[in-house]
């Protein structure tokens, strides 16, 4: 159980209803352009994220902290993480504090044990756990009125939304959509299709690296 928990109904990207006012164009609204079209579940979270966001600005929050209905945490060091939050972090940011610990850092700006809290050099992917303070938000909110890619994807361009992001590394999250039925954004894909996906990937994955967050 997280702390003063509160539950933010999803979006379903599939009603559009659910979403009258986004605009979602075929990932060309940025560069790199983005090489796969937008599902309606990705339109779902990332719609989700938004209304998450505007909530801690229209509640005057300094922070948030937000979290996807798959994650399992370790009590003693999400403290630990929070604490960190509380000590080095501000309402301009964003820090993200992912399952697995991937990222390398361009700057450590505090630490805690093995705990560090740092400035990715490239920032990861995945959404399941942040503290998003409400300057933050909305940045954010400002920039995503039209969308082109997932939201997680999108929050890899520092160089578009002008916003930093942070990382907490290693904090004892974990994934657990195995244990609760599965990830809603998923897709089977022929052989042919699965290799061009890939090569598309890949592609897209080196002209973000070659964009790092520096000090």
């Amino acid at each position: 159980m997280l702390p003063q928990a509160e539950l933010i109904e999803a979006v379903d990207g599939r009603n559009q209803t659910s979403i009258p006012d986004v605009a979602t164009l075929p990932g060309n609204l940025h560069r790199p352009h983005y090489p796969f079209p937008l599902r309606p579940a990705e339109i779902g979270v990332f719609q989700s994220h938004r209304r998450c966001w505007q909530t801690i600005v229209d509640r005057g929050w300094d922070w948030a902290l937000i979290a996807e209905d798959d994650l399992q945490v370790d009590p003693e060091k999400l403290a630990t993480a929070l604490d960190l939050v509380a000590r080095h972090g501000s309402v301009d940011m964003y820090v993200r504090l992912p399952v697995k610990a991937r990222e390398t850092p361009a700057q450590v700006l505090g630490s805690a044990g093995d705990m560090q809290f740092i400035l990715p050099r490239v920032i990861g992917l995945q959404c399941i756990c942040q503290v998003v303070g409400r300057h933050a938000a909305a940045r954010l909110l400002a920039v995503t009125a039209a969308i082109d890619r997932p939201v997680d994807t999108l929050l890899q361009m520092h160089w578009v939304t002008g916003q930093p992001i942070h990382a907490i590394l290693p904090n004892g999250n974990a994934e657990v959509a195995h244990q609760i039925g599965g990830s809603t954004i998923q897709v089977k894909t022929r052989a042919a299709g699965k290799l061009l996906r890939e090569l598309n990937r890949a592609w897209y994955r080196a002209q973000v690296a070659l964009r790092p967050q520096k000090q």
